[in-house]
């Protein structure tokens, strides 16, 4: 992008390569950081994630909580009923074709101004690329990942993959006391297109799913007698573009 706030640039980036990466700067001027007044709680919430019992049967760690939204191309972005996540097979061979249930997002912040700042901007954003998308199903993802003594941390455990979905947002909500965690961007036969490191709160990236691959390379405690995490939000949206039933 010539200029990092030119929307139509950030756009074009996204449909050439299929993926961008947006400093923290530019992501709190494209969020109007000023609407983000809650958050302090919202980012302290990853405090209070459960852990993500699925991936332990696996031997791997990490914590979440999970809320699904409905919205169309204008108008309110609503919060829906508990509900599992579920991913077949195709798209996450370590978990895929069951359905998982996670302890949803806290109301309070579910409802709250970052979490629907952030949707309004990528319902929006998503939006203009997809003309034709009448309804959005949208999945929330917080994620911390933990890193100890003799034991990474795996943002992505599945490895290179997609989410299955249209289009995907990760920000970094917070990392503490840890070493790389590099997100990768892959064409699909696996070649390498692009990297870069969230390392400052609201460094983002935004994926097209349905072009490219995505992962993170494993976070390795700096001090090993510390607590190590990297807080993350995920957010997928799939695009519906029939009439929902009523």
């Amino acid at each position: 992008m010539n200029h990092p706030l030119d929307l139509p640039a950030l756009h074009a980036n996204l449909r050439d390569e299929g993926f961008a990466f947006v400093t923290a700067q530019v992501m709190r001027t494209l969020l109007h950081g000023e609407a983000l007044d809650d958050w302090d709680a919202f980012a302290d919430s990853w405090n209070d994630l459960s852990p993500d019992t699925y991936l332990a049967a696996s031997g791997r760690h990490r914590r979440r909580r999970y809320a699904t939204f409905a919205a169309e191309r204008e108008g309110e972005i609503r919060r829906q009923p508990a509900q599992p996540h579920f991913q077949s097979r195709n798209y996450n061979h370590l978990q895929g074709d069951i359905q998982r249930w996670f302890d949803p997002i806290l109301p309070a912040l579910a409802d709250g101004a970052s979490l629907h700042r952030i949707l309004d901007f990528c319902r929006d954003f998503f939006g203009s690329l997809a003309p034709a998308a009448k309804h959005w199903h949208i999945e929330t993802h917080q994620f911390r990942i933990e890193a100890r003594r003799g034991e990474d941390g795996e943002p992505t455990p599945e490895g290179v993959h997609r989410d299955g979905v249209d289009y995907v947002l990760v920000l970094l909500i917070d990392r503490q006391n840890i070493a790389s965690g590099t997100t990768t961007i892959h064409a699909p036969d696996r070649h390498e297109l692009g990297s870069f490191t969230l390392t400052r709160p609201l460094d983002a990236a935004l994926v097209d799913d349905a072009r490219v691959f995505h992962g993170v390379t494993a976070v390795t405690p700096l001090d090993p007698d510390k607590p190590a995490h990297r807080d993350v939000l995920v957010v997928t949206f799939r695009g519906v573009t029939g009439d929902l039933p009523p």
